[in-house]
């Protein structure tokens, strides 16, 4: 296996595949992380969705984010409120946005609600001419989203598992086997069977079990990953912009990275059963007091 590691949105990357990535492929991923980033940050200025902060309004944004904020709208019912991208404005209030001041600007205070705040449709755009890697990095149509507020979008609770697939989409739809596209723990496989430790959110030296990773995606979310201050980190309660601290860390295996990363954050809000009703995966779930549950088929996957 050959394995390309680099940089890219404020996490460590790894694609590894029988054979090395040649350049052009290499280049394609780049434009598409690139492209990602510039359209959803909410650290970068520059950004699309940062024209939106200070005034509202429409953009236009790629194709993709179409299953992107259809899986936000899922995740906003079946949290009944609790989990909704516009947790953005209060992670900025506790400090966590862009210039990373780390120091509270406000007291907590919860999101708009997104289904009356925000308005968004898949548009489908005339056929051009275009270069093989500005399709793949650009996707097919666009979306037009509106906020009638100005308000700040976070799509950090699945996007990074979304790029995770676009990425992974874009090596094997070249040709490339068993492939593992992996970023900062959030992954997506195919090819022979692989054996992943669940790090132990109190300690990051140990695990708490291991699972079978084939054909799939694995995403975790914990706690501890982005933490500053007394009791401070990135999971809210988008009803409360509060921090969660009943749940210290949840890992979820689903079909593909977007709603394993989407369900991982949701069972810091939920309980396993609300999202079982829609969606297919498995899940393990650690509580700030060392206790864990399971899904049936991660039955034997803790350690004793």
């Amino acid at each position: 296996m050959d394995c390309w590691a680099f940089e890219a949105i404020g996490t460590h990357w790894e694609i590894s595949a029988e054979a090395a990535l040649d350049a052009a492929t290499r280049a394609a991923v780049s434009a598409l992380v690139s492209g990602y980033d510039q359209a959803l940050s909410r650290f970068r200025s520059d950004s699309i969705l940062a024209g939106l902060v200070h005034g509202g309004g429409t953009a236009s944004l790629p194709g993709y984010t179409a299953e992107l904020f259809s899986l936000f709208d899922a995740l906003d019912r079946l949290t009944e409120g609790r989990m909704n991208p516009l947790v953005g404005g209060s992670l900025e209030l506790l400090g966590y946005g862009p210039g990373y001041r780390l120091t509270p600007q406000g007291p907590a205070a919860g999101a708009p609600p997104w289904r009356r705040a925000v308005q968004w449709e898949a548009v489908q755009r005339e056929p051009v001419q275009r270069e093989a890697e500005q399709r793949e990095a650009a996707g097919a149509g666009e979306v037009r989203l509106s906020l009638d507020r100005p308000a700040t979008i976070d799509v950090g609770a699945a996007g990074k598992g979304q790029l995770v697939d676009l990425v992974w989409e874009l090596v094997t739809g070249r040709g490339y086997a068993s492939v593992v596209v992996d970023a900062g723990s959030d992954m997506r496989h195919c090819g022979p069977g692989l054996r992943i430790g669940l790090e132990h959110p109190f300690d990051p030296s140990r695990a708490i079990g291991v699972v079978q990773l084939q054909d799939r995606a694995l995403c975790a979310s914990a706690s501890n990953r982005r933490t500053w201050g007394d009791g401070l980190h990135h999971v809210l309660d988008a009803s409360t912009g509060l921090p969660v601290q009943a749940v210290a860390a949840t890992w979820v295996l689903a079909r593909d990275a977007m709603t394993a990363d989407g369900l991982a954050t949701a069972l810091f809000l939920t309980d396993p059963s609300s999202l079982a009703a829609e969606f297919d995966f498995d899940y393990v779930r650690m509580f700030s007091d060392g206790r864990a549950e399971y899904s049936s088929a991660m039955a034997g996957v803790l350690y004793s």
